[in-house]
């Protein structure tokens, strides 16, 4: 991804949400990504806008960004309730409808099962009132990821 930034990635991020910082790799390619978590609940929502380096052939978002973004928002149920770091295992989507140019696209998922280090999840992708996607993931765990109390908290 080149320093140039396109208007979709400019545009005005949702109050709550704050940037992912990926400084290489896969996840500084595709994004910029952001999220926002519940400080009660720890739940999190992890977010993108479709831009024009996310699209298919007919300009919208394409389906391997969406499946890329729902491994990413879907696993970080396991880092974020477990303090554990992970690997897919297995990913079955269901495409519902297309994210458009220009949409916020926002992830989120639960876990529904877990057998010592192996963690079965149920997540969604949407944009607003539309599901794009539907879908579970299975991930094996792989380290512990302690993090610091406050890490990723939004900034005032």
């Amino acid at each position: 991804m080149s320093d140039d930034l396109t208007e979709g990635q400019t545009a005005i991020i949702p109050d709550g949400f704050v940037s992912n910082v990926w400084g290489h790799g896969f996840g500084h390619a595709v994004g910029p990504f952001y999220s926002r978590r519940d400080p009660q609940t720890h739940l999190e929502v992890m977010a993108f806008r479709v831009a024009s380096h996310h699209a298919n052939g007919m300009n919208n978002c394409h389906g391997g960004m969406l499946m890329s973004f729902a491994d990413m928002a879907w696993g970080r149920v396991i880092s974020n309730q477990r303090e554990v770091g992970w690997v897919t295992v297995r990913l079955v989507t269901d495409f519902i409808g297309p994210g458009l140019m220009g949409d916020w696209v926002e992830g989120t998922s639960e876990i529904i099962a877990e057998d010592g280090d192996i963690f079965t999840v149920a997540g969604r992708v949407w944009s607003g009132e539309r599901v794009l996607m539907t879908g579970t993931g299975v991930y094996k765990g792989i380290r512990s990821i302690r993090r610091k109390a406050g890490y990723r908290e939004a900034k005032e």
